[in-house]
């Protein structure tokens, strides 16, 4: 019996997988990938013989009927999936797919968009004393989904930032239902398309204008939506200092100095 390991592909750029998921893509026999999704460039990892599918246009069936044969034949399969599995990834129903079959599996996580898109603007997804707290979503025009981008949008006045997947072809909604929940106009987001990619974008306006400048760019797809304060930390550049590093903070590193 084989095995098939679960990758995290990352967001982009072939060289921010980890170490150990490098390591699997050297080893497998076969290589599943959403082909839609994941940079081929990741592929030069794989080996020269192991056999590729492009899963763009399969089914949760019939990707899960392969990696269940090819595990069952002996092999390691690598199944890569964009970002990180565990945030959008359809995971689940792959794994239990494997357990009714009996096949083992693996789990390499990798870095989802999100951290992609704030590390390519030099951003942090909090900030001290200004936003503690990451409310990670999605903009949906046709899937049902429980809890909206406006259920959601309140907790940016209380020190919130939203990270928005799957938002850019619905620009237009995701603003009206931030503006709905209470947002003002002057709200900083940031649009980063195809984050980490040699031909990534990044799109810097405001709640009132960012619809209007990702529409000019002609952005439809595989872009990343970074809402809240944390998008424009210039603005509180003499409020920030982390407690942690502060010399009048004491920790249990950093024991309080005795004053002279």
């Amino acid at each position: 019996m084989g095995k098939v390991v679960f990758i995290g592909a990352g967001p982009g750029d072939p060289e921010l997988l980890t170490v150990k998921a490098k390591n699997r893509l050297e080893e497998a026999d076969v290589v599943l990938y959403a082909g839609s999704l994941v940079n081929p460039e990741v592929l030069k990892w794989a080996r020269k013989d192991a056999e590729i599918v492009n899963t763009a246009s399969l089914t949760l069936e019939e990707i899960t009927d392969i990696m269940i044969k090819r595990a069952k034949e002996g092999k390691l399969v690598a199944r890569l999936k964009s970002g990180d599995f565990s945030i959008y990834g359809a995971l689940i129903e792959e794994i239990w797919a494997l357990e009714d079959a009996g096949v083992p599996y693996e789990l390499v996580p990798g870095i989802t968009a999100a951290i992609g898109a704030a590390s390519v603007l030099g951003i942090e997804l909090t900030l001290p004393k200004i936003s503690q707290t990451v409310i990670i979503t999605r903009a949906s025009g046709a899937v049902p989904m429980e809890g909206s981008i406006k259920d959601y949008a309140p907790h940016l006045m209380k020190g919130a930032s939203m990270a928005i997947y799957t938002g850019v072809q619905l620009i237009d909604k995701v603003v009206r239902e931030l503006k709905e929940g209470g947002v003002p106009d002057d709200m900083p987001v940031v649009v980063v398309y195809k984050a980490t990619w040699p031909d990534q974008k990044i799109i810097r306006g405001t709640v009132g204008d960012i619809a209007q400048k990702v529409k000019a760019e002609k952005i439809t797809k595989d872009s990343m939506i970074l809402v809240g304060k944390i998008a424009d930390p210039s603005r509180y550049k003499d409020q920030i200092r982390s407690s942690v590093y502060d010399p009048s903070h004491a920790h249990s590193f950093r024991p309080k100095k005795k004053e002279h």
